[in-house]
């Protein structure tokens, strides 16, 4: 059995892209706040997390910084996993603006993640993005626990939960019926 503390993100500057009119996923290179940082060394403090082996994070700076910061404070190592990455509203990474970001996402709420049959879309599935989280969580099954540093939208389609706090800890376990 494998024991997973998924730890959104804090909160992430977004003022810091707005000025430079990034596209598509460039928004995702946002570092935390003063705040966000204030809720991983929070976290750190979570006795559960002072028996996990590793920490795995998302590409994304504010998941990399998250676990930079829990690295620091629980002497782990930390393994780059892209498929940690944040759901995707647009799988060309081309959309130009938050509203349309935003309408791709209500468009996938709406769908409930599903795409309509004979109608693609542009956003990732809710299929899709739960095949590449399991196989992290796959490729993490040889230790008994492990920090997964994320994005709330990943981690709640895992769990079903659409309300993750940033700074938060959702514990998961695989192995021994427990999925």
């Amino acid at each position: 059995m494998t024991i997973f503390y998924m730890i959104r993100h804090g909160e992430p500057d977004w003022h810091t892209y707005k000025p430079l009119n990034l596209k598509g996923n460039g928004r995702d290179l946002v570092p935390l706040t003063e705040r966000g940082r204030r809720q991983i060394a929070e976290a750190a403090a979570d006795p559960r997390l002072q028996q996990a082996e590793l920490i795995v994070s998302s590409p994304y700076t504010r998941a990399m910084q998250t676990a930079a910061i829990l690295s620091r404070r629980l002497n782990l190592d930390i393994a780059v996993e892209h498929d940690l990455r944040e759901w995707q509203p647009d799988l060309s990474f081309e959309y130009d603006s938050e509203e349309r970001m935003r309408e791709l996402r209500d468009d996938y709420d709406r769908c409930g993640g599903v795409y309509p049959a004979g109608e693609p879309r542009l956003w990732e599935s809710r299929a899709m993005l739960l095949r590449r989280l399991e196989g992290v969580l796959d490729r993490c099954a040889g230790h008994s626990s492990v920090i997964l540093t994320g994005h709330g939208t990943l981690f709640g389609t895992l769990v079903g939960r659409s309300d993750i706090a940033q700074g938060e800890i959702v514990e998961y376990r695989t192995g021994a019926d427990s999925r």
